[in-house]
């Protein structure tokens, strides 16, 4: 593999015929990836440079990006909503979009990227900055995956609760897993997905305001993935204690995966909770269930491994109820009959 650096004044199409006809093809440039423009700290991007800066874009959409379907801006942060205006003007077939570390973005660029890339199919907003303009959002896009990774939404000061937004009803996949402190709640899980019956992943890790029966509140029928892992020990004390079972119970016949790592439910919580996954009329649905640092007791355990014949993932590590030479991760049914033996 090799990897050429160029000078701004060197581009690649003036090494050679043969490099500006590579360079020239648009085939080349299905997906791109454009870092920030570097700044000396403490100083301001100069007019010249910025009208540079936004020149090229130009040139690029124009000239290089017709076959472009999937673009990532990494570390912008000023003229994000001209580079996302240009992109979905010039882009007819972006399908995906991922802006990370970003700032300074309006409702503008969603609005102009929402009439112009008919088939953006996945919007990832990692850890940047956004307005709060989900009802925007929803009015413009049909998407079927939205990450929102490390974002802290804000309540917006007025709601009107006459006319809701429409809500995002083709929804199939949501992130807004964080590594820090979150404030979702339940309310804000709701206004999201209201109106998303066909949701099949939700990914709610860290999120420690989301309650049992918030989750079990949604209207998506078929969740096969949930990820609801929390990994900080500063959450602990404001995590539920009962209700599991209300997920369990309505999720039974679809979850494929689920995760609750250092949730912290009672025993009996769990052993009722777990007994509507073994009850479940599929049992071959589970492939994969993370337990670790929860309060799972033998006799819950037994009472699920032992029907999930599907099953080939599970994580057991830190669960202090369980007896030593069983706290580990299994993988495969060979390993959790296994398991199964040392329970007896």
């Amino acid at each position: 593999m090799w990897i050429w650096k160029f000078q701004e004044n060197e581009p690649v199409g003036r090494v050679c015929r043969l490099w500006n006809a590579a360079a020239s093809t648009p085939l080349l440039w299905r997906s791109v990836t454009v870092g920030h423009c570097w700044i000396a700290p403490g100083k301001n991007q100069l007019p010249k440079t910025e009208q540079k800066v936004k020149d090229t874009v130009e040139w690029l959409a124009q000239s290089r990006f017709s076959q472009l379907r999937h673009f990532s801006l990494c570390h912008w942060k000023q003229n994000v909503d001209f580079v996302l205006e240009v992109v979905s003007r010039f882009c007819p077939h972006l399908h995906s979009l991922k802006l990370s570390y970003c700032s300074g973005l309006t409702a503008s660029a969603f609005l102009s990227l929402g009439l112009n890339s008919r088939s953006l199919q996945n919007l990832n907003l990692q850890n940047s900055e956004v307005p709060h303009t989900q009802d925007h959002i929803s009015e413009i896009f049909s998407l079927i995956t939205f990450r929102m990774l490390n974002v802290r939404p804000h309540h917006k000061t007025m709601r009107n609760a006459a006319d809701p937004p429409p809500g995002f009803p083709l929804l199939e996949e949501l992130c807004i897993a964080t590594a820090s402190h979150s404030y979702m709640t339940d309310r804000d899980l709701m206004d999201i997905l209201h109106g998303s019956r066909r949701l099949r992943v939700l990914d709610v890790r860290g999120c420690a305001r989301i309650t049992p029966s918030g989750l079990a509140a949604l209207p998506c029928p078929e969740l096969e993935c949930l990820f609801w892992g929390q990994y900080f020990s500063s959450h602990s004390s404001s995590l539920p204690k009962r209700g599991f079972n209300l997920v369990t119970e309505k999720w039974c016949q679809t979850l494929r995966e689920l995760d609750i790592a250092n949730q912290m439910f009672t025993e009996d919580d769990l052993e009722v909770a777990m007994s509507f996954l073994a009850q479940a009329p599929d049992v071959e649905t589970l492939r994969s269930l993370n337990l670790s640092g929860t309060k799972i007791t033998p006799s819950a355990l037994r009472s699920v491994v032992g029907q999930l014949t599907a099953l080939q993932y599970l994580n057991l590590s830190s669960c202090r109820y369980l007896p030593r030479g069983v706290k580990r991760l299994y993988r495969g049914q060979g390993d959790i009959r296994q398991l199964l033996d040392k329970l007896d």
